[in-house]
């Protein structure tokens, strides 16, 4: 066989094989990517059995936990909230590293440091795993970026009022609440929410769908009195 014919066989075979080896690497990168969206965080198994208290035990110290932290955030500084929970943080480690040196001192044991164990476990961050949610939040970094400037350069009329409209709503809810609040609330109905919609699936849904259809024939009749050369696009 010619030299030539063979190497040149031998490349493309090579080009079909880093094509197949490329193909699941694309793949595994969109499922990194869907896996680590807010979403699909939400979704978790353990995020859902959490708001939807399986177990209420835990779910009642996250919840009280979360809700202490926005109520002390609303009532001090940052800082000052968070130079109490370290010092609290302090308080306790220091106490019991105290009550064990005593204990031991007495019994005459040598069971050395209390957080031994916690200390030679590895805390450090590995560099593939920062490098992946780097690259994730890049993209919806990019993803955001691109969306504000289809919405604020006006690709879409429709989108853009629809924006338009819900600025001017969050003006009003700015005047009333302020940004800890408005977590606070969240937070609350993050927990509160899950299990009513749980219980009463059935007639929520069905208001839901009411709701939906209200909303997308009102688009509709605004859609199409606007001028031809703003309306959407079919194609689109």
């Amino acid at each position: 066989m010619d030299p030539m014919n063979q190497s040149a066989q031998i490349s493309s075979s090579q080009g079909l094989a880093d094509g197949q080896i490329a193909a699941p690497k694309e793949s595994k990168m969109s499922d990194s990517f869907l896996s680590s969206s807010p979403v699909s965080l939400i979704q978790s198994p353990q995020v859902k059995d959490l708001i939807h208290w399986r177990d209420p035990k835990q779910s009642g110290v996250v919840f009280g936990v979360s809700l202490l932290v926005l109520l002390s955030l609303a009532a001090f500084s940052v800082i000052s909230v968070v130079s109490y929970l370290l010092l609290a943080l302090l308080c306790v480690t220091i106490t019991f590293r105290i009550y064990k040196s005593v204990v031991q001192a007495v019994q005459k044991s040598g069971d050395g440091h209390p957080f031994k164990t916690m200390m030679d476990k590895d805390v450090s961050i590995p560099p593939e795993t920062f490098r992946k949610h780097v690259d994730a939040s890049l993209t919806y970094i990019n993803r955001a970026l691109k969306q504000m400037s289809r919405l604020f350069l006006v690709e879409d009329l429709v989108d853009s009022l629809k924006l338009a409209v819900g600025m001017w709503l969050l003006t009003y809810v700015g005047a009333v609440f302020n940004g800890i609040t408005i977590l606070i609330l969240a937070d609350i109905l993050l927990f509160a929410v899950p299990p009513v919609y749980e219980k009463n699936k059935t007639q929520i849904d069905q208001y839901i769908d009411v709701v939906r259809t209200q909303v997308n024939s009102t688009m509709a009749k605004l859609q199409e009195k606007l001028p031809g050369s703003m309306k959407r696009s079919k194609t689109e």
